[in-house]
């Protein structure tokens, strides 16, 4: 190799290390604009796919990291596009799930590319991507709906449409942990539809509601009205059963949004209600706000309490939790140069929502839980019964116990002798007979005199205390100035040594 050889290649090699470290010094901003997958993994928001400005598809994927405050006006995202392997599409779905539930799951999504597979996964571990062999039936592509996936790694896919038909009327199910396809109920489902909401709850039932389908709706972009076609209603709530695979339908009342399409739903951080924001709507003839709140007690659709500055309403955008904020991404309807592609909305208070542009990842302290309350049968007056029964029960029991006591303690006595072995100087502790009957004098020919006590049963309980007994009766005619005092044989006495009971 000549030495200009060498110097050219060595120019290469510093210019493409300064491209590179220029890339890496570079803000990444995205062109994605709406009808993207937004899906929360490991504290990473991954963004795929989607339309940009010029109504172009774009093959973006990227990441913001969530674990670390930020400012919604200087988003730092992280691109991996490089590795992306999932061909332009739009109107995909995807869900977080997998044997570690920490895997992204795609599915369907409109797309020109015929070499497009139906499902990708990617693993968020080892950064790759990969097509998935899926055992069952194969189901058809389709697009513009959303699936939820329950904690047991099943993903619900309900509806949508493609190439062929606008919309299809069917649930399919991924089991994203032993990669299965089947297929959930479908009687009494609603009507088949596109770009609706669906929300998962604790309870282990989904929430459907809104859309459209009607193939030939448009709307404004600017004040997303729906401009020719029509959207479905929200009065109509629609609720899946994933446990008993069947559907129902509650009917809502209050401030019911207008129809449309195209919005975002999550949970609120109770679990108790649903949270929408935005969508392409048919003009109610009031001002929209675009934010409404239905209560799952009684499907009672209200105007929250909101404060900060409100942004312009989105469509087709997504909504994510984290933490506990409303993370909503993208969408149409917003001017790129004014305001941020993320909106944050905290709902940590359900007495007033603020939109904020200040992103905490600290979770706020779970509210005290709610003080007991008495079973509605107890009435006061049956409360006082109890209380003031118990009190004389427990003084009942008190006396009788004490009287049972010292009738024991009575029962039970002691006698204390001296012990000829200690030289008078230690007492004995000798169980005694409930009646000392009479004592006998004896005496002997050896010039010893003996008092004698009645047989004592044996094992009879003794008492530590002293007990007084008549003086024996002595034959003083021939006392020599030492007594026996006789007990029964086999005695099991000892020397002050504790007596355990059983």
């Amino acid at each position: 190799m000549s030495r200009n050889s060498s110097v050219y290649f060595i120019l290469w090699i510093l210019i493409q290390v300064l491209v590179k470290v220029n890339c890496q010094m570079t803000p990444f901003k995205p062109s994605v604009y709406s009808h993207h997958t937004a899906t929360l993994i490991d504290n990473k928001l991954y963004i795929l796919g989607g339309y940009g400005l010029k109504n172009n598809r774009v093959k973006e994927f990227f990441y913001l990291d969530v674990s670390v405050p930020f400012n919604t006006q200087e988003l730092s995202w992280q691109d991996l596009s490089n590795i992306n392997m999932v061909p332009l599409h739009s109107s995909a779905t995807s869900v977080k799930g997998g044997p570690n539930n920490d895997t992204l799951f795609l599915y369907g999504g409109d797309s020109s590319d015929q070499t497009m597979a139906l499902v990708y996964t990617f693993d968020s571990r080892s950064i790759v991507w990969s097509i998935p062999k899926i055992t069952g039936f194969n189901p058809a592509r389709r697009s513009g709906l959303t699936g939820i996936i329950n904690n047991d790694g099943r993903m619900y896919l309900w509806s949508g449409g493609n190439d062929t038909v606008y919309v299809t009327n069917e649930m399919l199910i991924l089991d994203t942990i032993n990669l299965s396809w089947s297929k959930g109920s479908i009687i009494n489902a609603p009507t088949p539809r596109n770009a609706y909401s669906a929300t998962l709850l604790p309870n282990n039932k989904i929430i459907y509601m809104g859309g459209d389908n009607d193939y030939t709706i448009t709307y404004f972009p600017n004040t997303l009205n729906i401009a020719s076609g029509t959207a479905l209603t929200l009065s109509e709530i629609y609720i899946y059963d994933m446990i008993n695979d069947n559907w129902d339908t509650k009917v809502a009342s209050g401030k019911i949004p207008s129809n449309r399409g195209g919005f975002s739903t999550v949970l609120g951080l109770d679990g108790k209600r649903v949270i929408i924001f935005g969508g392409y709507f048919i003009n109610p003839g009031y001002l929209d706000t675009t934010l409404y709140v239905l209560d799952l007690a009684n499907y009672n659709w209200y105007i929250p309490k909101i404060s900060g500055k409100i942004p312009k309403p989105r469509a087709l955008h997504k909504a994510n939790v984290i933490g506990k904020y409303m993370v909503v991404s993208f969408g149409v309807g917003y001017d790129k140069t004014v305001e941020s592609d993320i909106l944050l909305l905290d709902i940590s208070n359900n007495e007033e929502y603020i939109w904020t542009t200040i992103f905490d990842p600290k979770m706020p302290s779970p509210p005290p839980p709610p003080p007991p309350t008495l079973p509605p049968s107890l009435s006061s007056d049956k409360i006082a019964g109890i209380i003031v029964g118990s009190l004389l029960s427990g003084i009942l029991l008190l006396v009788g116990s004490f009287l049972i006591y010292k009738w024991n303690k009575n029962k039970q006595k002691t006698i204390y002798v001296n012990d000829n072995n200690n030289d008078y100087s230690q007492e004995k502790e000798l169980p005694i007979v409930r009646d000392i009957q009479n004592y006998e004098q004896d005496i002997n020919n050896n010039e010893q005199e003996t008092i004698q006590i009645d047989q004592i049963p044996r094992n009879e309980s003794t008492s530590n205390e002293p007990i007084i007994i008549p003086p024996p009766i002595i034959n003083k005619n021939n006392y020599h100035k030492q007594e026996i005092i006789l007990t029964p044989e086999n005695e099991n006495t000892t020397n002050h040594e504790p007596i355990i009971i059983p």
